[in-house]
C-alpha cells in the first residue's frame, strides 16, 4: 500500500462483466484479487476484490450469480452489484453479510450510467471505490477487517515445472483466456481470445503476478438468469479439491481448502501449509473439473 492508512478500510468485492461489448473494463488492474467464473452461454464474470489501491472507476457492473454467496465472504467484504435474479436476491437479502451489499437495483448510491454510443443500457452502470467507500462509511460498515489466510514471499519455492504459458478454454468465441510470462514484469500478461486484456483507465494490458487455478464441480441448477431461460450455475467452492499456482513462471500443484461456510478460501502446499504468493496482485480462474486447462 502506498499509505499505511488504506489498511483500516474495508475491502470492496465489484461485480465486473466479461461479455465482449464491454471490453476493455475499467479498474480491473487495480484490483488486489479478482475471481474469474463461468456464467452462462459461455461468459465469464468478474467479482474484484479492491483495499491496496484505489480505482476512479470500476465497471461495467453487472449482476450477482450464486458464486457471489460465497467469496465476498473470504476478505469480510462489501459487495456492489447491479441486481440479480429473483431467487438470488433473495437469498443474498438472506444471507450472512447482507448489511454489507450495495445494489444499484435496490436504490443503493455510489453507481452511475455513463453512456457510449452503441452500447446496450445493460453494460452502463459502474462506480468507483471513492464512491463505495463514502457510502460504507456513512452506513457504519466500514472498518478494517482482519485477512489471515494468504502469505507472500519474493522467492518462489523451490520446486515447480516451467509455466511460461497458461491456457484456460473457458469459450473458444467469447472467453477463452492466456497468460503469457513476462520474465521483465515478473508477471503474466493476460489475453482475452487472443487480444490483449486491457485496463481502459491505462490501456494498458493486464499483467497479473499470481494466477491461481482452482478446480470445482459445477452443477447446473433451477435458478432462471435470463430472459432466454439460461440456468445459474452453483459452483460449489466448499470442502477441498485440486489447484494450481502459477507465479515466477513456475506451476505448483496446490490444494484449494475451505471446511465450512464461515472459513476462508485456503490455498495450501502438500504439506497443507498456506502457499506463498508473490506480492501483488493474484487471480483466481475458477474451473470445472473437467476443464482442459493447458500449462506449458
Amino acid at each position: 500500500m502506498d499509505n499505511p492508512e488504506k489498511i483500516n478500510r474495508r475491502p470492496l468485492a465489484v461485480k465486473v462483466a466479461n461479455s465482449p461489448e464491454v471490453r476493455p473494463q475499467s479498474g480491473l488492474s487495480f484490483a488486489d484479487i479478482v475471481f474469474e467464473h463461468l456464467a452462462e452461454g459461455g461468459l465469464t464474470r468478474f467479482t474484484a476484490i479492491f483495499l491496496c489501491k484505489d480505482a476512479e472507476r470500476i465497471g461495467s457492473i453487472r449482476s450477482a450469480r450464486l458464486i457471489d454467496l460465497e467469496i465476498p465472504l473470504f476478505y469480510q467484504a462489501i459487495f456492489a452489484y447491479s441486481g440479480a435474479s429473483g431467487e438470488i436476491t433473495r437469498m443474498l437479502d438472506k444471507s450472512d453479510f447482507a448489511q454489507y451489499t450495495l445494489s444499484e437495483w435496490r436504490g443503493d448510491p455510489g453507481f452511475y450510467r455513463i453512456k457510449e454510443p452503441g452500447k446496450a443500457f445493460e453494460h452502463t452502470l459502474f462506480t468507483d471505490t471513492a464512491s463505495l467507500w463514502k457510502v460504507a462509511t456513512q452506513r457504519g460498515i466500514n472498518q478494517k477487517v482482519e485477512i489471515k489466510h494468504m502469505v507472500f514471499a519474493q522467492d518462489p519455492p523451490p520446486d515447480g515445472l516451467p509455466a511460461n504459458e497458461i491456457l484456460i478454454p473457458y469459450h473458444r468465441k467469447y472467453s477463452d483466456v492466456l497468460y503469457r510470462y513476462d520474465p521483465q514484469k515478473g508477471a503474466y500478461l493476460r489475453f482475452i481470445v487472443g487480444e490483449p486484456h486491457r485496463d481502459a483507465l491505462t490501456g494498458e494490458q493486464i499483467a497479473v503476478k499470481n494466477v491461481v487455478i482452482v478446480y470445482v464441480h459445477h452443477v447446473e441448477t433451477l435458478i432462471v438468469e435470463d430472459v432466454l431461460g439460461a440456468k445459474s450455475i452453483q459452483i460449489q467452492l466448499w470442502g477441498q479439491g485440486k489447484a494450481q499456482v502459477c507465479r515466477d513462471g513456475r506451476v505448483y500443484d496446490a490444494i484449494w481448502s475451505r471446511p465450512s461456510r464461515p472459513d476462508p478460501l485456503k490455498i495450501l502446499d502438500y504439506g497443507g501449509n498456506i502457499f506463498p504468493f508473490k506480492p501483488g496482485n493474484t487471480w483466481f480462474e475458477l474451473v470445472p473439473l473437467d476443464m482442459g486447462v493447458v500449462i506449458k
